[in-house]
């Protein structure tokens, strides 16, 4: 489905269908087209339909209206004070679910957060069928209208930008939530050689490249598995040159069993999405060259699934990473530090003014901050406040945690220089393992990302996020980029 800007004059030509957002206590917003007769005899409908414009409310009444008799559709936005483009976003997609299967068009008629209610469409028409086709959606176009002349170019960016943002999104939620046997880390790497052209150059790294540039960290969590390894390293450049560069570093555990110290069975239920990371920085990679950032760009992932296989790693192995650091593993399923560890390496060797890396890393996580906010940490607090603010924007939340200097004592190996896990069990995991992935970014400002809770949803996390993958957090990687 696409979301395009609608003319005025196009919709008071044709009968489709049009959408309205009302505040439950400031009524219509944006719909500036509207006479004020319309918008009386509009209200006095709605009235009639005890329409409250509650938060996920959607009523439908039919009505002389634009010069046509129409449906009309009110969706609510709750009180608002406090209202924010999340609030429209979140409406879009009450109303993308009300209409999908009942009408083939809609004309949204609203001038606030336009971006917004494009993502909130487009996400929420969202359907994973690659296994199991669903119904057809009778939907097949939503519009804005432009009410305003002068708001036209607006709003065509507007538009542009959430097709892209969404695109991305939605890219990401497929592959998280491909079954894993279907996602290999060859076959990942395939895709992501797919992405080639438009300023974007891609290499892929096998077992033996690996081992030659001695990641053994990340190759020891491999050992367990039939299919091997590969590290991607994706690279954008702009067209005019420039000398600032950035790294994002997903990880990439396309499923994780525990290894040796198995998951309980329930846990390994959702572990295809233990790649979330990874698809994020291949997601970014899709759209990097319609978002055109001015700088140069480096996406690594490391791919692997985490098995107990014949040769699989075990409690009391030590690694060595690609810095030279040596680890002590405790526990087999703190496998994605692991992997991460050569990735960092390999991004900090790019000498990037800035490293984000993003992970579903710890449980901990999703103890503290539950499934809507994500953890963020790391060395540099400029680069922590800029990736919050992007977050911001995009309306995905974040947690600052602290790199508390006195837990590395608890991370310090007994025959290596560290740990895998906390000697204190139980305690800040979370923050255990961004003081873990610190050693490996070689100084550079770095912040780390911890997704276990946000990256995918075992219900609807919100109207426009079904269950399942949800594609967080593309949209902040890409307000950040976009912001450099």
């Amino acid at each position: 489905m696409n979301v395009t800007p609608l003319p005025l004059k196009t919709l008071e030509s044709d009968h489709r269908d049009i959408a309205v957002f009302v505040y439950e206590d400031a009524g219509l917003a944006g719909a500036k087209a509207l006479s004020n007769a319309a918008k009386v005899a509009l209200n006095a409908k709605l009235h009639e339909e005890s329409f409250k414009a509650g938060a996920k409310e959607v009523c439908r009444v039919d009505l002389d209206i634009l010069g046509k008799h129409r449906r009309v559709f009110a969706v609510g936005l709750g009180k608002k004070k406090g209202s924010t483009s999340e609030t429209f976003r979140r409406a879009a997609g009450s109303l993308l679910g009300a209409i999908r299967s009942k009408r083939e068009k809609v004309a949204v008629l609203c001038s606030e957060n336009p971006q917004a209610i494009a993502e909130g469409l487009l996400l929420a028409a969202y359907k994973y069928e690659e296994y199991h086709k669903g119904d057809a959606d009778k939907l097949t176009s939503a519009a804005i209208v432009i009410q305003d002349s002068g708001a036209r170019v607006a709003l065509e960016k507007a538009c542009a930008r959430a097709a892209t943002y969404a695109s991305a999104v939605c890219f990401a939620r497929d592959l998280v939530n491909r079954a894993p046997s279907d996602k290999t880390p060859q076959s990942v790497a395939d895709l992501a050689l797919t992405l080639e052209g438009s300023g974007v150059t891609v290499t892929v790294m096998d077992k033996v490249a690996c081992a030659d540039m001695g990641m053994g960290s990340f190759l020891g969590v491999a050992r367990g598995s039939d299919h091997p390894p590969v590290m991607v390293h994706m690279v954008y450049k702009p067209k005019a040159s420039t000398k600032k560069r950035v790294a994002i570093v997903g990880k990439g555990v396309m499923f994780d069993s525990g290894g040796l110290s198995l998951k309980p069975a329930q846990s390994m239920e959702d572990m295809k999405c233990d790649m979330a990371g990874a698809a994020s920085v291949l997601a970014v990679f899709k759209v990097i060259a319609e978002l055109k950032p001015k700088i140069e760009v480096h996406g690594i992932f490391a791919a692997t699934y985490n098995m107990p296989g014949p040769d699989a790693y075990k409690p009391g192995d030590v690694l060595k990473a690609m810095n030279g650091k040596t680890i002590e593993v405790w526990n087999t399923d703190a496998e994605g530090r692991l992997v991460l560890a050569d990735a960092l390496c390999l991004a900090a060797k790019q000498e990037p003014q800035a490293i984000v890396d993003l992970a579903t890393l710890t449980g901990a996580v999703v103890v503290a901050l539950g499934s809507k906010v994500a953890g963020i940490m790391g060395n540099d607090s400029r680069l922590v406040s800029a990736l919050k603010a992007a977050g911001k924007r995009a309306d995905e939340a974040f947690c600052e945690l602290p790199l508390v200097e006195d837990y590395k004592e608890n991370i310090k190996g007994n025959i290596a220089e560290l740990l895998n896990i906390s000697k204190a069990r139980g305690e800040a995991g979370s923050i255990i393992g961004g003081l873990f992935l610190q050693e490996f970014v070689d100084g550079k400002p770095w912040v780390h990302l911890d997704i276990a809770g946000t990256a995918f949803t075992s219900g609807e996390s919100a109207t426009y996020a079904p269950k399942g993958a949800t594609g967080s957090p593309v949209r902040t990687l890409l307000e950040w980029l976009g912001a450099l």
